[in-house]
């Protein structure tokens, strides 16, 4: 039942022209930050040359396209995630799926597993274009993989929250909003209690995907990502509960 709602929702999801507006701007502005950065590099060639263990492609251009490719999906997948209780709360269609055999359990992973692989289209189409850069030049495909590691995983966190937030309004604008503030606000976490140091800096998601940015994969990371996932999934579950005790 999971895979059947999570085709369901897939379907819904590329069905609506708004979707593919959203995928076509995203790579569009992909590609401009990669051509922009590879011709950056391109012009560094000559002072590179002379400096003894000079980094390479995937270092100057890799890395820090996917930490921008993180910043431009936290603003846009809760476009896709603030319809997903929401509107089926909106259009009072919600009150059907609960009525159904369904658990809730099975309503809220169907949608959250349609999310996953969404995200992971989108992962894929734009790591699939940075891996041409080993075409032409050497490629640390650890580096790329661990990469595309950390966004999946820092991608997931942006579903699971958005998803929670959809649950809790009939508003699907509204939803959005939130998502993106809390967000934006957690990734503010990040950024301002890396100057300080300040131990807060671990409630933020973003502050875990950087150790895959850099290569490395600790299990402290992926334990608070399996943490953060859980937690929203279980607090959407209750939720939803509640609106079948109360339908």
């Amino acid at each position: 039942m999971i895979v059947t709602i999570a085709k369901k929702e897939l379907l819904s999801l590329f069905s609506a022209p708004s979707t593919w507006i959203i995928l076509a701007a995203l790579q569009f502005i992909f590609a401009w930050f990669f051509l922009a950065r590879l011709d950056a590099y391109l012009q560094l060639q000559t002072q590179l040359a002379m400096v003894a263990n000079a980094p390479g492609a995937t270092v100057s251009v890799v890395a820090p396209l996917f930490g921008t490719l993180a910043l431009v999906l936290m603003m846009l997948i809760p476009l896709f995630t603030m319809r997903l209780l929401a509107e089926e709360r909106r259009n009072q269609t919600l009150v059907l799926l609960l009525a159904a055999p369904v658990s809730s359990n099975q309503i809220v992973l169907g949608k959250f597993l349609s999310l996953i692989v969404f995200n992971s289209l989108i992962i894929a189409s734009c790591t699939g274009m940075l891996a041409i850069l080993g075409l032409g030049t050497h490629l640390d495909f650890g580096l790329l993989f661990t990469n595309a590691l950390g966004l999946w995983l820092l991608t997931s966190c942006y579903s699971v929250l958005g998803l929670y937030l959809s649950s809790l309004t009939k508003q699907p604008i509204v939803a959005a909003m939130n998502a993106i503030a809390l967000l934006f606000g957690l990734w503010l976490i990040d950024v301002g209690s890396s100057e300080n140091g300040s131990s807060m800096r671990t409630l933020s998601p973003s502050a875990h995907a950087q150790s895959f940015n850099s290569g490395f994969i600790f299990s402290e990371d992926l334990v608070y990502f399996a943490l953060f996932i859980t937690l929203f999934l279980m607090l959407t579950i209750r939720r939803v509960n509640n609106n079948r005790l109360y339908a």
